[in-house]
């Protein structure tokens, strides 16, 4: 496969413990450069992954001829501006979840996108690229848990860090935005389906005005339901619980899954259980690939902007929901 060279457009945490080590570890991907509007961080940065330029802005990286595509992992406030201009600049997007803060926003990013149909746009819901997910999604389909009829998932971690970016209300935190995103995208996903309707209950942090935890219930059609929870101020946990008819699937850890530990899935079907345990991987390389593969075929990406916006259509609906008190159609 081709090599892409790619550019960072900031220095958050992801991008230094998860995204430049993947993209140095795939045999497609060749970090070129990383901007920074703190010239010292860029340079230490740099210097740490001896990567080859630093930026101290993220336009003079955009001007950068011999960049091919970028990774943005701004603030979640900041996605959809820095994707457009990303795009006008000549270089394919690859962005942090959520793409937007509200399905306008990622409306506005489509239309972009349109005007550049030789680019490449996708949001970065590396789970999904994770083989426990088509795992998952092929015991489904054979019927070994038999019909599907609920999915539980619950994702929550402790910060209280005044100065986070999820705790800035104007930059778009929040655990629905940071975490619960995950939780609509997985059922969506198992469904391959989108909600009929939804009921939520948000808890606003009064020291922040973000919301700390969302609490959901999706209907996706007679007796097929999913529920998720999501907390910013709970202690870290992950896990999704995946019920049919006639079985069930739990997975143990569902969305970050260190590259050097194996994935599980508790399969219960009927009388019989059984563990199923999946060697270690890096989803994030095997999503970086993925991603430089429809480059260099010029095919579609894995994860549509239209599946992006309906994520984003429902996310809406909770926050609707949560003020209202009432059940929202989509």
């Amino acid at each position: 496969m081709d090599e892409i060279r790619w550019g960072i457009l900031g220095a958050a945490a992801i991008a230094v413990d998860k995204i430049i080590p993947a993209l140095q570890q795939s045999s497609c991907c060749l970090v070129e450069a990383l901007a920074s509007r703190s010239p010292d961080k860029a340079r230490l940065i740099s210097n740490r992954f001896s990567i080859p330029k630093a930026y101290d802005s993220y336009e003079a990286l955009l001007r950068d001829k011999q960049i091919d595509a970028v990774y943005i992992p701004l603030p979640n406030s900041l996605h959809v501006e820095w994707s457009i201009l990303a795009l006008n600049a000549g270089k394919h997007v690859l962005c942090e979840k959520p793409l937007g803060i509200n399905a306008p926003d990622v409306i506005h990013l489509m239309e972009a996108a349109a005007r550049h149909p030789e680019l490449k746009v996708m949001e970065a819901f590396m789970y999904r690229f994770h083989p426990q997910w088509l795992g998952v999604r092929e015991i489904i389909r054979t019927g070994k848990i038999g019909e599907l009829r609920q999915v539980h998932s619950v994702f929550s971690f402790f910060d209280e860090d005044p100065s986070s970016i999820l705790n800035i209300e104007k930059l778009g935190g929040g655990s629905l935005l940071d975490i619960g995103c995950y939780c609509i995208s997985l059922s969506r996903y198992l469904y391959d389906d989108e909600p009929r309707k939804l009921l939520s209950y948000l808890e606003i942090d009064g020291r922040f005005e973000t919301d700390r935890h969302g609490s959901v219930i999706m209907v996706y059609g007679a007796d097929k339901t999913a529920t998720f929870i999501c907390h910013t101020q709970l202690s870290e946990f992950q896990k999704v619980t995946i019920l049919g008819s006639s079985g069930r699937i739990e997975m143990i850890t569902p969305f970050i899954v260190e590259p050097e530990e194996p994935a599980i899935l508790q399969v219960h079907s009927g009388t019989k259980a059984e563990t199923i345990t999946l060697d270690p991987c890096n989803q994030y390389i095997l999503q970086f690939e993925q991603f430089v593969r429809s480059i260099v075929d010029r095919n579609n990406v894995p994860i549509s902007l239209q599946d992006s916006l309906n994520n984003m259509k429902v996310l809406d609906a909770i926050v609707k929901s949560a003020k209202s008190g009432t059940w929202q159609f989509l």
